[in-house]
């Protein structure tokens, strides 16, 4: 099916594209008393955390949604670029199996702004195009990760002698 490397590759170059825009495309649309509209993205919703001095939660949402899914991406073509079975792609395999506990945060972190922000009458929430490309990028990436996970578990079992 997925088994390529190279093919892995490409995909996870797709899913950090999707990423890097979904962050920077408008997610949402705040309007606020009928008459005020504010587009924010990932990014701009960040920078402002920033600016009003929410440092805890720009720290988080910096480091969830925009750090970590790109590590991550690039933990994975390392991988595949590495190809081999040694000690360092299974520490390499460990810590991705260990960070796929956090996969979903970067989406639970949007999921939740959207809800926060939600305040019926006073402001209302118009989603955008931002969000399922960011959501695209995450699902991708999860696929990736899994089929990366699974060609490499398979390739160590298939070389006993490199262990």
């Amino acid at each position: 099916m997925l088994k390529s490397p190279r093919y892995l590759q490409w995909l996870a170059l797709l899913a950090g594209i999707l990423l890097l825009v979904g962050m920077v495309t408008p997610l949402l649309t705040l309007t606020r008393l009928w008459f005020f509209d504010e587009q924010i993205s990932i990014l701009t919703g960040i920078a402002k955390l920033w600016t009003q001095g929410q440092y805890p939660i720009f720290l988080l949402i910096l480091f969830f949604s925009v750090i970590l899914p790109l590590a991550k991406l690039g933990l994975l073509v390392r991988l595949l670029t590495l190809g081999t079975t040694n000690g360092r792609t299974r520490r390499i395999l460990h810590v991705m199996h260990e960070y796929g506990r956090w996969a979903m945060l970067d989406v639970m972190v949007v999921a939740m702004l959207i809800v926060t922000v939600k305040l019926g009458v006073v402001v209302s929430v118009q989603v955008h195009y931002g969000l399922y490309i960011f959501a695209a990028g995450v699902l991708l990436t999860m696929l990736v990760t899994r089929q990366t996970v699974h060609w490499l578990e398979s390739s160590i079992h298939s070389k006993p002698e490199e262990r």
